[in-house]
C-alpha cells in the first residue's frame, strides 16, 4: 500500500543525508525524488491506504450480505422440508 507518510519521511532522510555544500539545492532535489518515487510506484500498480481501507469495507459489507443471503436460503430450505 502506498503510503504518503512514509514516502515523505523517506525523502527527508534523503535531504537530509546530502552533503552541506548540496543544501541550496535541496528544493529541488526534493522534488526530483519525490517524481522519480512517484514514477516507480505507479508501475508498481500500488493503491494509497485510503483506497485500501474502502476495498476493505466494501469487502466486509459483501460479507456480511452473502452471509445474510445464505442463512436465508438455508431457512427457505427447511421450510420446505
Amino acid at each position: 500500500m502506498l503510503d504518503s507518510k512514509k514516502i515523505e519521511e523517506v525523502v527527508q532522510s534523503l535531504t537530509d543525508a546530502l552533503p552541506p555544500g548540496l543544501v541550496s539545492m535541496q528544493q529541488d532535489v526534493e522534488k526530483n525524488i519525490r517524481a522519480a518515487m512517484s514514477a516507480t510506484f505507479a508501475k508498481l500498480d500500488l493503491v494509497t491506504r485510503e483506497e485500501f481501507d474502502v476495498q476493505t469495507q466494501v469487502l466486509h459489507r459483501t460479507r456480511e450480505k452473502l452471509e445474510a443471503l445464505e442463512k436465508r436460503v438455508s431457512e427457505l430450505e427447511t421450510e420446505k422440508e
